[in-house]
């Protein structure tokens, strides 16, 4: 884009826009380059974010990209005016601006169809007539001529059409002004491709890097991840799988097959280290917050040390103790993905969370029956994985690409198709609840574990996820509750953003939106 000018490649790209990239690839580029594409706007469903389409408009380069709204791909790029853009196909411009706009057209200027033919994509089948609204002498209707991979929208005078006329004659006469619009896709044709436009397979990767020519070796991108429970979890992707297991996985497995992080969030909160002494000072409080080892709330607090002589021995071993798990806990930090959508906690293992009652239980070779195993204390591994939904509107959204997931380990007798990550909350939540019933000893247990903590979205320097506060929850005995926050939590973000929920299950914290959309999973 040295010169301004995006080259149209049919079926493919405009310019960087490449069909099948992530809505946050493309954002990210657009952001970067502020002199090409000094503002953009972006359009969604706030009740439906996630089956709607989303849209990108770039008003000052006259472009519109259209993204399906499960995967966050684009789909459709739209030329709405081409006097913005300097677009070119095979070292010829598709439109130079001061050309004639013909009889018909008032709007923009765009490229004549005698200009389409003869110099830049020649011959093609006959299109579709899509007729005026008005039955007058003046009206105009839409004449869609497609090629494979781009189409045109042409104005025609409505007197003038004829569908046995032939539309090389209709088209190149004073009846049918320049074209109006451009559309980019993947297919032979328009009329066969927008029936399953959001729909289909994409042809090219979401990341743009990788859909570049000449990038082997480059880490293969996630297509969909498979939560299996217990901490194992699979992420498929184009070639073969990867598994993650917490406690077990170590941060050279993960550079290994995810390559090197974005970047790397260590992690220094203590605001929650208030609740620290509570654990057992306060048992009768049953909404107590625990901390899982994983969560670094305390570093800098320093030993207490008896001054009575007597007591300085006994003293030595807690205190040589203490700081080894302070140098652990120092070590703490995420891993932040942002191109797969994820972010990892590398921490000391952790206990495993529950088996789910519905599925068959597979033990892990490094865990058994969800207890921490013998490790050293400074043998790290991933021990939480947050994965982002980047919801139109929440508070980390463009932060990270969108990342699909499925829970593949709570099948219930009446759905055994695993719960994904498009279904709205309560549909989730519903089957969720029915799944760990059992795991409620009493009525009053189960109110006490829908009491949740209150969180800020916008305040705090989080990796993206208030999550990484949370997990190993405990109640107020000490005890390791069984859910992480069986319950709910507002969390304010911005003014325009709204209450945030976290409901939590065994293994499971739900990061949800007042639309009833997960923005965020955490799994540990």
């Amino acid at each position: 884009m040295e010169d301004g000018s995006m080259h149209l490649v049919p079926g493919r790209s405009v310019g960087f826009l490449t069909l099948g990239s992530s809505l946050h690839e493309i954002l990210t580029t657009i952001k970067a380059e502020i002199k090409f594409f000094p503002k953009f706007h972006l359009y969604h469903d706030d009740l439906r974010p996630i089956l709607s389409p989303v849209q990108v408009v770039l008003p000052d380069n006259g472009l519109r990209l259209q993204f399906d709204g499960p995967d966050q791909r684009l789909r459709l790029i739209e030329v709405l005016d081409f006097s913005k853009t300097k677009l070119v196909y095979k070292d010829v411009e598709v439109f130079k601006p001061g050309e004639g706009q013909g009889v018909v057209s008032s709007g923009p200027a765009g490229p004549k169809f005698r200009h389409i033919y003869d110099k830049l994509l020649g011959p093609t089948y006959g299109g579709e007539y899509i007729p005026a609204r008005l039955e007058n002498l003046n009206a105009t209707g839409t004449y869609n001529l497609s090629y494979p991979g781009v189409a045109f929208n042409f104005p025609v005078q409505h007197s003038a059409y004829s569908p046995k006329k032939d539309f090389i004659s209709l088209l190149s006469s004073s009846a049918t002004g320049p074209a109006t619009s451009m559309a980019v896709f993947s297919g032979e044709s328009w009329q066969k491709a927008r029936s399953s436009l959001f729909t289909a397979t994409p042809p090219n990767p979401r990341s743009i890097h990788l859909s570049a020519k000449g990038k082997e070796g480059s880490p293969d991108e996630i297509e969909l991840v498979k939560i299996h429970g217990e901490g194992r979890i699979e992420l498929s992707r184009r070639t073969n799988p990867f598994w993650i297991i917490l406690s077990e996985t170590t941060p050279q497995d993960l550079i290994m097959e995810l390559g090197a992080p974005d970047s790397i969030y260590r992690k220094h909160d203590h605001r929650l280290s208030i609740h620290k002494d509570r654990r057992t000072s306060d048992a009768s409080d049953d909404s107590t917050v625990g901390l899982s080892p994983g969560d670094n709330i305390d570093s800098d607090q320093g030993s207490v040390v008896d001054t009575e002589d007597e007591d300085d021995w006994e003293d030595d071993e807690a205190a040589a103790l203490e700081a080894q798990e302070r140098e652990v806990a120092a070590a703490e930090h995420f891993y932040n993905y942002y191109h797969h959508g994820f972010d990892i906690l590398i921490s000391q293992p952790v206990q495993l969370s529950p088996p789910s009652p519905t599925a068959e239980r597979q033990e892990s070779e490094f865990q058994e029956d969800g207890e921490l195993s013998a490790q050293p204390l400074n043998h790290l591994t991933a021990t939480k994985i947050i994965f982002h939904g980047n919801i139109p509107g929440s508070y980390q959204f463009n932060r990270h690409r969108r990342s699909r997931w499925t829970l593949e380990h709570v099948p219930s007798g009446s759905y055994r198709e695993p719960l994904n990550s498009e279904m709205a909350f309560g549909d989730i939540s519903g089957r969720l609840k029915d799944v760990f019933k059992s795991f409620y000893e009493s009525e009053e247990e189960e109110r006490l574990q829908q009491r949740g903590m209150a969180l800020n979205r916008g305040w705090g320097d989080s990796p993206g996820s208030s999550c990484e506060l949370l997990g190993g929850w405990e109640d107020g005995s000490g005890k390791k509750s069984k859910f992480a926050n069986a319950g709910s939590g507002m969390v304010d973000g911005d003014g325009n953003v709204g209450n945030v929920e976290l409901f939590g299950f065994p293994g499971m914290i739900f990061e949800v939106l007042k639309n009833g959309a997960v923005s965020s999973l955490t799994v540990y």
